[in-house]
């Protein structure tokens, strides 16, 4: 099953999250929800080229 476009999707929501919380000044969460935003990122470019993406590491 791929699932691309869900695992982009939630990437934008956190996204979006992160940058709500940077406005209002909670950096530590605006941190956490980028670093969510970028590991779902890269899980969706993954799904959509056919590769696995295991663990928890960006690059």
């Amino acid at each position: 099953m791929e699932r691309s476009r869900d695992w982009m999707d939630q990437a934008e929501g956190d996204l979006d999250h992160a940058k709500s919380d940077l406005k209002l000044g909670f950096y530590d969460w605006a941190c956490f929800s980028s670093q969510q935003s970028a590991g779902k990122a890269v899980k969706a470019v993954f799904q959509k080229l056919g590769a696995e993406a295991w663990g928890h590491s960006v690059y």
